[in-house]
């Protein structure tokens, strides 16, 4: 089975975290599933502009991404944030490489909005690579960095590259790890499955704001895209990947119809 598994940046910042997360995939691995991961780093990207003087600015949650940024974006997420999770993972028993959008044109993008600088909009992903990897069992790791044909390279959203990777790659199950419980209804519950119109209600009713919104959005977009089912789910929780693999009812699953929430 095809797996993506995107994990935030807020996961990866403690070594401990990290570390089971890493042993988690390699388990997932070991077990037969073709898992290819991508990952954030902003709070770490966060720390690493403030501790050199620059303030980070966010539009509508996207950080403004000057040619000083950007020099910051290769260093953290392709840099230090990729490699040591790919660290972790081998460490863990599974082998992993450390890859960004960039490499072999596994996600192309466009600039967003000249606003937000050298934020970009993936607009094509090519699985050739993460394929290649995936059948001789090895776990491709992706930063959030992707480029153009000209040589741009952009800084976009790790959601968004989650999704265009997971669709393009075929992926059955597209997980996010993250650092709250899953989807929150009306009553602030933990809703254990979610269609596509509920997931979009709760968007237009103004439940669903911030990082969820944008998670949702993106969960939509790839169950629109193929992708049989989205899980959100505490990456905190012990083995969670693991019970997610195994239909432990853990987080909020995402479905594209009801039909499909059985």
């Amino acid at each position: 089975m095809k797996v993506l598994v995107k994990l935030g940046g807020t996961l990866l910042d403690a070594p401990e975290a990290r570390d089971a997360l890493a042993r988690q995939i390699a388990e997932a691995r070991a077990g037969g599933a073709e898992v290819v991961v991508v990952h954030g780093g902003g709070k770490q990207m966060t720390r690493y502009l403030a501790e050199r003087g620059i303030e980070s600015r966010f539009v509508n949650g996207l950080r403004v991404t000057t040619p000083e940024t950007l020099d910051a974006v290769l260093k953290v997420f392709a840099g230090s944030v990729n490699h040591e999770l790919v660290a972790s993972i081998n460490r863990a028993g599974a082998q992993a490489v450390g890859l960004s959008g960039i490499d072999a044109f596994l996600a192309e993008a466009e600039q967003m909005d000249p606003a937000l600088g050298a934020v970009g909009r993936v607009t094509k992903s090519n699985p050739a690579l993460l394929s290649l990897l995936t059948a001789h069992r090895y776990v491709p790791v992706v930063a959030c960095v992707a480029g153009d044909r000209q040589g741009r390279v952009y800084n976009v959203n790790a959601d968004q590259m989650a999704v265009a990777c997971a669709t393009a790659f075929g992926a059955r199950q597209l997980i996010f790890l993250t650092d709250v419980e899953g989807v929150l209804d009306h009553s602030r519950q933990v809703r254990p499955i979610l269609t596509a119109a509920e997931s979009e209600r709760l968007i237009a009713d103004g439940v669903a704001t911030g990082g969820m919104l944008a998670k949702l959005n993106a969960a939509v977009a790839a169950l629109r895209g193929g992708v049989e089912q989205v899980r959100i789910a505490p990456g905190m929780a012990a083995g969670v990947l693991s019970r997610v693999l195994a239909g432990e009812a853990i987080g909020t699953r995402m479905v594209l119809t009801e039909g499909r929430a059985a």
